[in-house]
């Protein structure tokens, strides 16, 4: 991963993974269609096995006797002797990844058990579901299965064959294991998991706030507004009318299947670009900044609102999830604020709660504080906010927030007034009189 300047005397490792396209030919792909159908077969068959335990009244099936019985055992019935066809690596890593799913499922009960919430609404992780072959498919070979990349710059599967890579870029160390992917637009991917060195960046002066938006995709503290590309608005128009014809051709026949996949290649650019638009910007932002400020959202519950398919197309669980792993691959700090935080009504300057409020402030996008007459920008705003109120969870823990501070210099200071409305003020209850700058 060649974005960051090494520090080895400094470095941490980590496991990574790269993404390349592949370009495997017609026989290549029937080897592969054969090892995804008897993987997702082996993963089914062992979830069944363990349903009908549970079902019955059995004890938990264990991993290794359900790997003995969806494998081994299976591969010596007629009905599942087809297994024997593709590498065996693959049938386990399969299996190992029902395994983990399960593993995954148990550890969420444990933890609502714990918390005591109630029914099952608050589960992070659901309980492991049949694989489909209209989904997209994947299997994994690992170092012991032989997979090799060959000093030519190709890639070499177990009863696959010599495959071509596209090489976007060269691979940092030896791969532990490579996960060959099809997705619903017909591409196939190759996914190197490696071993990478912490990348850490020279030290950088000053911090970011960043307030994600609609509107514009970003406004950051230091006055910059990122406008929102809206990808898939820009394409709905294209998209609505892939979706009508692969609607018009019949169920079932060849060219209700071509139509499907030129509408999963639109969905596809769709989605790499907005891909590209976040790791550029959040390459940036890492590179420039010693300290990302981010607010915490709560964004299943936006999904469900009427503004979730613009939630969608923004992409900002995607954004921030780069936003944290690039920063802690370049020795950055990223902090999160409480979703709380009432950012976009706090006056940045005196610290006033005068902002717009409820469902219609958010058509409001310059106000202007009552307290000290300032007119505010509300993204460039909340940014500030939610760098004032993350510098303060760096510097005090979380719930701190700061509070009303006198004058210095020219500086602008607190007035009564508006100090009487800030969140920390212990005389705000009291209505605010006999309010002083300390």
């Amino acid at each position: 991963m060649s974005l960051f300047v090494i520090s080895a005397d400094y470095a941490r490792w980590h496991a990574a993974s790269i993404r390349y396209r592949i370009e495997p030919t017609d026989q290549q792909r029937q080897a592969l269609a054969k090892a995804f159908g008897c993987a997702r077969v082996v993963y089914n068959d062992g979830l069944r096995l363990r349903e009908d335990a549970y079902k019955a009244g059995l004890p938990f099936i264990s991993d290794g006797d359900l790997l003995r019985l969806v494998t081994t055992e299976a591969k010596r019935s007629p009905e599942r002797r087809w297994l024997a066809e593709v590498s065996a690596v693959v049938l386990q890593q399969s299996v190992a990844d029902l395994h983990r799913a399960y593993r995954n499922y148990f550890r969420a009960l444990v933890e609502v058990k714990a918390a005591g919430a109630p029914g099952m609404a608050n589960l992070r992780v659901r309980k492991p579901k049949f694989k489909s072959k209209h989904h997209d498919q994947a299997v994994r070979f690992t170092a012991n299965g032989n997979f090799r990349v060959l000093p030519n710059g190709r890639l070499r599967l177990p009863k696959v064959g010599t495959v071509r890579i596209r090489w976007s870029r060269p691979l940092p160390a030896k791969p532990s294991s490579v996960t060959i992917i099809l997705d619903r637009a017909g591409r196939y991917h190759a996914l190197f998991v490696v071993e990478v060195a912490e990348a850490l960046l020279p030290a950088a002066d000053g911090a970011v706030g960043i307030d994600l938006g609609l509107s514009r995709f970003a406004a950051l503290s230091t006055g910059e507004k990122v406008a929102n590309p809206r990808w898939l608005r820009q394409r709905e128009r294209a998209l609505r009318r892939s979706q009508r014809n692969m609607s018009r051709k019949q169920k079932g026949s060849k060219n209700q299947e071509k139509a499907r996949r030129r509408l999963a290649r639109r969905h596809a650019r769709v989605a790499d670009a907005r891909r590209d638009f976040h790791h550029q910007l959040s390459t940036r932002l890492v590179r420039e900044s010693q300290t990302v400020y981010v607010e915490t959202l709560n964004l299943a519950a936006l999904g469900r609102s009427t503004l979730g398919k613009s939630l969608a197309d923004a992409g900002w669980g995607q954004f921030t999830r780069m936003l944290e792993y690039k920063a802690t691959m370049a020795g950055r700090t990223l902090v999160k604020v409480d979703r709380w935080h009432p950012s976009s009504q706090l006056c940045s300057r005196c610290g006033a709660r005068t902002g717009p409020i409820g469902l219609s402030g958010l058509r409001v996008r310059t106000w202007t504080c009552t307290g000290c007459g300032i007119e505010h920008d509300r993204d460039i705003n909340a940014a500030k906010n939610i760098l004032a109120a993350g510098r303060a969870v760096t510097a005090c823990g979380p719930g701190a927030r700061p509070g009303a501070s006198q004058a210095v210099g020219d500086e602008a200071g607190t007035i009564p007034e508006a100090a009487a409305w800030w969140p920390g003020n212990p005389r705000r209850h009291n209505g605010g009189e006999d309010v002083k700058a300390s």
